[in-house]
């Protein structure tokens, strides 16, 4: 097999192409949206593994992105839209069937200060979001595990901030049916 010399060329570009942060500037940037990223890609998919192999892709396309940035937060939302398009292109593919253990809500472990009622809480709350619809799923999580505002998750998926707030309220009213809470927050 032989490259032809536009190959060439190309393979020449892409390698000289530099990334667009220094280490200096990397470092800090990365500390602070490393955890809560790889926490986003995690729940997205639900395999730990695969969390930690989008989170590194992520970062890498974020440094070889030819765009430029106001701060920090424009980064941070794009970095975020680079991991939902990550976990999007994996959904689409055709998976194999694998032998990989899923973050699943039974294999959650329960600290010794939980009660009872709380580990119970939150196991109807994984099995519910696992239910989702994965859309509802990144919203949700988003704006109240991440704490993002409507501008920041309109960025990150590449929606518009006004259908915002009506995607955001029927997610959570499709959760609260599937947890078994009605309107007046009584369960059914």
């Amino acid at each position: 097999m032989t490259l032809t010399d536009v190959e060439r060329l190309g393979a020449l570009d892409d390698a000289e192409r530099t990334f667009q942060m220094t280490e200096e500037a990397f470092r800090p940037f990365y500390q602070q949206t490393a955890r809560p990223l790889w926490l986003y890609l995690a729940r997205m998919t639900g395999d730990q593994r695969l969390a930690d192999d989008l989170l590194q892709e992520a970062y890498y396309r974020l440094l070889r992105a030819r765009g430029t940035f106001d701060s920090d937060e424009h980064r941070r939302n794009y970095l975020f839209r680079i991991a939902t398009n990550l976990v999007r292109d994996h959904r689409r593919r055709p998976q194999p069937e694998s032998a990989d253990m899923p973050v699943t809500a039974e294999e959650t472990p329960a600290s010794a200060g939980d009660t009872a009622d709380r580990v119970a809480r939150r196991l109807d709350l994984a099995k519910a979001m696992d239910r989702l619809k994965p859309r509802e799923r990144t919203l949700l999580w988003l704006a109240y595990a991440q704490g993002c505002s409507h501008e920041e998750i309109a960025a990150s998926l590449g929606l518009k901030t006004g259908s915002l707030k009506t995607l955001l309220s029927r997610a959570r009213r499709r959760l609260l049916l599937l947890l078994g809470h009605t309107r007046d927050g009584e369960e059914s």
